[in-house]
């Protein structure tokens, strides 16, 4: 279960903040603040940090570990939209407008946070602008994230998605991910995952083994999305 307390902020929480794109943004002195108005969460792996439909009271800044945002299928199959690890703030958007969390998000590995009641985060906001600013341009950024995994979904295949998947993690090295995690990511299943992934490593596109997958083709995989963008 998920454990919380009032245990002063530790220099990793500090450390935390200063790598996050928002609350880097925040004067030292500020940092401080906010992280005095928090309080430690710890979560094992496969635990709900919150589900859709929560109230939207907290935002939660990554300090270790990496929990992801999901969505179910009907068929009740999880699938992975986005993760974040540590320095990544989580769930500010429900946090912002007080309303309830759009999506459910659970850890990935055991992980702990620093949960930052509304309250202080909308004052430190309002203090300093230059981190409002901050927070407005990482949602922009996550909406044009969204917005293009929309849209490969929209005009890509099975092919396209993997291979878009594959060379935006691994160009240039091995993609250290199961078969299973790909088809979680792509909302697809693993059996279809695993025929495509062995086609491409017959054409020598991809090369298979227990560590990950390495492109071979980088090109031969670019042409082919190109080509079915196009259709």
């Amino acid at each position: 279960m998920s454990h919380r307390d009032k245990e002063a902020p530790a220099a990793a929480v500090i450390a935390a903040m200063a790598r996050s794109s928002v609350l880097s943004s925040l004067s030292a002195a500020g940092r401080e603040e906010l992280a005095r108005a928090g309080g430690w969460l710890s979560l094992v792996p496969g635990e709900m940090l919150f589900r859709a439909g929560d109230p939207g009271d907290a935002v939660f800044i990554v300090v270790e570990g990496e929990i992801e945002v999901r969505n179910t299928t009907p068929g009740g199959r999880d699938i992975r939209l986005v993760a974040f690890g540590p320095g990544d703030l989580v769930g500010e958007i429900a946090a912002l407008d007080g309303g309830s969390r759009s999506a459910d998000v659970a850890a990935i590995r055991r992980s702990r946070l620093w949960r930052i009641p509304r309250a202080p985060l909308l004052a430190a906001l309002e203090a300093e602008p230059k981190a409002a600013v901050a927070l407005i341009v990482e949602l922009s950024a996550r909406l044009r994230a969204t917005d293009a995994a929309l849209e490969d979904k929209a005009v890509l295949d099975l092919a396209g998605r993997l291979a878009r998947m594959l060379l935006a993690e691994g160009y240039g090295r091995t993609v250290a991910l199961t078969q299973t995690e790909i088809a979680r990511r792509l909302g697809l299943s693993r059996e279809k995952i695993n025929r495509k992934l062995h086609a491409w490593a017959d054409e020598g596109w991809v090369e298979l083994s227990p560590a990950g997958i390495r492109i071979l083709a980088a090109g031969h995989l670019e042409a082919m999305i190109a080509r079915r963008q196009q259709q």
